[in-house]
């Protein structure tokens, strides 16, 4: 919910790379541009070269049509980036002596780690790669500093209780100075149709007003029924759903607003906008909005995700961190570390081992194998339910939510450096383009997302020169059966349909002015973001009964609690902020750190699980 997120470049994908040769030896980048690389491919190398922060061993050369092709053992300077946020090389403990064990380094595992060991509790993180985020992370490359992700940032405001991102950093001595966005997204839709997200909330509704004049009263009474459920929300401490004493003591102290979110639950975007629209350019336009939330149309969005995203963008604003989205994850890391709590990286959770039917530990692909009283998993449901646990051991309630969510598609991603002076001097840093047929929205390729982060902070890009981070959703079916050289090919072939159109409908001369680029495909997601297919999350087999499927954080697996975008409320940076808050209390109840009925949590846990059946 709330923005789209993706993956570490193609180049994490093969363990060949490419050189390409640039020409003149005097160029900015000394001659090469790199293509592809794999920093979890560590080996012994000779005649290393440094490039982009990463040493580089030269096993095979051959030349090919003008460019040089290497074939290269990339070697990480992982010992630099561990020292920086955590370790590496921690001994496997039989004794129990974690509080929780959190699988996974994405915002929701950090949430919910840095959350429990501000408590008190003793947590590790087990992370496969070498720096913290998963998805809202980061690599750099020839003096560009690539989102892996998305750059929309919400819940980074100093204000209200949605402020989700800003209040975990506090809780670890931890802020970041961002930038405010002026614009959530630019839409360039069919039928000519341009619409600007101003982050002032009256600019916005004047602008859509405009282009919908005959429509001016549904798009008023639509949005506002979105501020009262964002209202009510805000005015909450949020806490865990879950557990019963802070939710009923949220009742007694705000009951109007505890039922107007009861009210909503079951709902959905799509349906409260027909209560009030007509027109279906105006009804597609919602779609494009809720797309963007839940890659999904309105009527299987959630009207509570919907509403969280469409009203935050004003309240909070979108707001870009310094230095770029990976400075979050970096500082929630060193969060964790200052309170007594760790993050162990290079460290590949093959499964969780249970005891009794009790989740209390994991074992790593090395054979080191860690005990706690607790497990919690970043992995999506599917990796948790498939992988981490044996298959044919799926408990009913994971079985009753495969069989109304599939897995949402992953995406196709095009990271670029370019020159600036293609791009008009007001381009807005993020984009939303489906220029000919609406029919087309969900359809892979279809909708394109564009940002360029540099336009807000400069610092991550050459002089002279901005980051373009493409997105489109693919499926991972599409990518399958192919040989090295038909993958290859279908990559170039993909992202030159993707540029052409950007650069007709948005940006003439992009082609010429392109100085890097690395495509991405959904098996990279897969590979190294560990996600079953490369999936974001869930997504609705038919439609939803607004939230009320979603499952929470707690697991039929005694001692084992699952974070994160397959979790409720879903999708997204705010969204997975919010299930790390919410696991972090349940779980801290559990551990006897908050609060606990054991009668109360028994009777709710069983009314959460009927109302789950009822989706």
């Amino acid at each position: 919910m709330g923005t789209l997120s993706f993956m570490f470049p193609n180049s994490l994908l093969d363990g060949t790379c490419k050189i390409v040769a640039l020409g003149d030896s005097k160029t900015r980048y000394n001659k090469q541009r790199s293509s592809c690389f794999d920093p979890l491919r560590i080996g012994n190398c000779t005649d290393q070269q440094p490039l982009c922060g990463l040493s580089w061993g030269v096993d095979k050369a051959k030349g090919r049509r003008g460019g040089t092709v290497f074939n290269l053992k990339a070697v990480v300077d992982v010992d630099k980036r561990v020292e920086s946020y955590g370790s590496s090389d921690v001994e496997g403990n039989e004794s129990g002596s974690y509080d929780a064990i959190v699988i996974g380094s994405g915002i929701g595992g950090l949430v919910a780690a840095t959350q429990l060991a501000v408590k008190g509790a003793k947590v590790l993180v087990l992370e496969k790669y070498v720096i913290p985020g998963g998805s809202s992370g980061f690599y750099e490359r020839d003096g560009y500093k690539f989102d892996v992700g998305s750059s929309v940032m919400f819940g980074f405001s100093d204000k209200g209780n949605l402020n989700l991102i800003t209040q975990a950093l506090a809780a670890v001595g931890r802020k970041l100075e961002v930038i405010p966005d002026p614009t959530t997204v630019h839409f360039h839709l069919p039928n000519d149709l341009s619409v600007r997200i101003h982050r002032e909330y009256d600019d916005f509704i004047e602008e859509l007003v405009s282009k919908f004049p005959h429509e001016k009263e549904g798009i008023i009474k639509f949005y506002s029924e979105c501020w009262k459920i964002f209202n009510s929300l805000n005015s909450l401490e949020l806490k865990s759903l879950e557990e019963p004493i802070y939710l009923f003591g949220q009742f007694f102290k705000k009951p109007l607003e505890c039922l107007t979110l009861a009210y909503y639950l079951p709902q959905n975007a799509g349906s409260i906008a027909r209560k009030y629209i007509k027109d279906s350019g105006l009804l597609s336009f919602i779609d494009a909005e809720c797309f963007i939330v839940s890659t999904v149309n309105a009527l299987q969005t959630p009207m509570i995700n919907a509403s969280m995203v469409l009203c935050d963008r004003h309240f909070g604003g979108i707001n870009y961190p310094v230095g770029g989205v990976g400075e979050i994850a970096k500082s929630l890391a060193k969060g964790l570390d200052d309170h007594g709590s760790q993050i162990l990286y290079r460290a590949n959770v093959t499964s969780i081992i249970l005891d009794n039917g009790k989740a209390v530990g994991v074992k790593l692909s090395d054979g080191r194998k860690f005990y706690a009283k607790t497990v919690v998993s970043n992995a999506t449901r599917w990796d948790t339910f498939g992988k981490l646990l044996k298959a044919e051991n799926l408990p009913k309630e994971e079985e009753n939510f495969q069989k109304a969510y599939v897995k949402a598609p992953s995406f196709l991603s095009i990271h670029m450096g370019v020159k600036a002076d293609v791009l008009p001097p007001d381009t807005d840093c993020h984009h939303f383009v489906l220029e000919d047929d609406w029919k087309n929205l969900e359809k892979p390729y279809g909708s394109i997302f564009l940002s360029i982060p540099t336009v807000l902070d400069s610092s991550l890009a050459p002089e002279g020169h901005h980051i373009l981070h493409i997105f489109t959703t693919s499926s991972i079916e599409d990518w399958e059966g192919l040989s090295r050289k038909d993958y290859e090919a279908k990559k170039e072939l993909v992202a030159e349909r993707i540029i052409s159109r950007l650069e007709k409908t948005l940006f003439p001369g992009l082609k010429s002015s392109i100085l890097f680029k690395e495509v991405g495909t959904p098996k990279t997601h897969r590979r190294y973001l560990a996600r079953d297919s490369g999936t974001y999350g869930p997504m609705p087999r038919g439609t939803p009964k607004g939230l009320l499927g979603m499952p929470f954080n707690t697991t039929a697996i005694d001692g084992l609690y699952c974070v994160g975008d397959s979790c409720f409320p879903g999708q997204g940076v705010i969204a997975v902020a919010f299930s790390g808050v919410m696991c972090a209390h349940r779980v801290a109840a559990d551990l006897g750190f908050e609060k606990k009925s054991d009668v109360l949590d028994s009777a709710l846990l069983r009314l959460l699980g009927w109302l789950r059946t009822l989706a």
